[in-house]
């Protein structure tokens, strides 16, 4: 029986080994001679790479338009109670997120929605959870006014920077012969944000020629993303994202947490539910996940996709119009737990942690 039992051990090891040894050879090759993913068709897609080698946050650094735009981003004089900066919403430290379920703001007022982090946001067309900003200058704004979040009268805050000495000469040097306006105030917030991206990962490593940068498990993760789970449906491309919007089975439509996304912005029935494909980089930390922020663990973000999310109308609900479609690229999956921690590990293998930023001294 004892006999018995090691063969059986031996066996299940040496599989494991071989189906990881196969994996590597397969993976150890150049990018175009990968497995081809799983896509389905008529999805337009773009292959996995490295991040650039770049260091836009150095080169952030010369630009003085970026650099007034990095004061403006920490100073909390932007808000009108002159406690709320933007950075109270994207905690660098916290992956420029603020790692709660929802954002808090103005009068400690919790908003609906949970706060995107702001890495790689230069590479959207379309900003926020539902794309109601189509410019990174619109997303400034929108929580500037908003009264659950900086609460401030746009038309008042040029006034009130102007009266700071300080921030009259720096604005005189970016914009010379200007007024501080809402319109160079945002641009320069904007100009700041796009230099916040990705740190390159063990996974840019791996993709670059070092083989064993990835562990046998994240090689898995790997494999497991672009084939049976059917992420790459979505996230594809250096950063992990087709940049549309998608309907997931999460609109818990009438009922607590009711969200209908896109919809509420274009009023577009094939809207309904429809969130932004956030990009996967550095996600082992940018939790919690999810346009709600109810999911705290990738494990439970990876178990949805599992079940497929494919919803019913519930008695009732059968001729509504607005009962919400979840997209067809959304099927069960039949993970093993196994599999889901590749893929859990994997995840990790494509974020990077986030830099420390110490705070500017504010002009006075």
């Amino acid at each position: 029986m004892k006999r018995t039992l090691f063969i059986i051990t031996a066996f299940i090891v040496l599989c494991a080994l071989t189906n990881s040894t196969s994996l590597r050879e397969l993976y150890s090759k150049p990018v175009n001679e990968w497995p081809r993913p799983t896509i389905d068709s008529g999805v337009v897609w773009e292959e996995m790479a490295p991040l650039p080698k770049e260091n836009a946050w150095v080169e952030g650094l010369k630009d003085p338009q970026a650099q007034l735009g990095r004061l403006l981003f920490f100073d909390p004089r932007l808000s009108r109670s002159n406690q709320i900066s933007c950075s109270s919403c994207h905690e660098p430290d916290l992956a420029w997120g603020d790692g709660r379920r929802v954002s808090l703001g103005n009068d400690h007022l919790q908003g609906s929605r949970n706060t995107a982090s702001l890495i790689n946001v230069f590479i959207y067309d379309n900003l926020f959870w539902d794309g109601r900003a189509g410019t990174l200058n619109k997303q400034v704004l929108g929580p500037l006014g908003a009264h659950h979040e900086m609460d401030m009268d746009a038309a008042l805050l040029p006034a009130k920077l102007q009266a700071i000495a300080q921030y009259d000469s720096l604005f005189n040097e970016v914009y010379p012969g200007q007024p501080i306006t809402v319109d160079n105030i945002a641009t320069a917030i904007a100009t700041f944000e796009k230099t916040i991206r990705s740190r390159r990962s063990k996974f840019d490593l791996f993709m670059e020629g070092r083989v064993n940068a990835l562990s046998d498990q994240e090689l898995e993760g790997l494999h497991l993303f672009r084939t049976k789970a059917r992420c790459m449906n979505c996230h594809y491309g250096p950063y992990f994202t087709d940049k549309q919007f998608h309907n997931i089975g999460l609109t818990y439509y009438q009922r607590k947490y009711e969200d209908l996304g896109r919809y509420n912005i274009t009023h577009n029935i094939a809207d309904i539910g429809r969130f932004r494909t956030p990009s996967l980089r550095d996600v082992a930390y940018t939790g919690p996940y999810m346009h709600n922020g109810l999911f705290p663990e990738l494990l439970g973000v990876i178990n949805i996709y599992n079940s497929g999310m494919q919803l019913s109308p519930k008695p009732g609900q059968e001729n509504d119009a607005l009962f919400p479609k979840t997209d067809i690229l959304m099927q069960p999956l039949q993970l093993t737990a196994n599999e889901k921690s590749a893929l859990v590990a994997f995840l990790h293998a494509i974020s990077a942690k986030p830099l420390h930023v110490a705070r500017p001294v504010l002009p006075q």
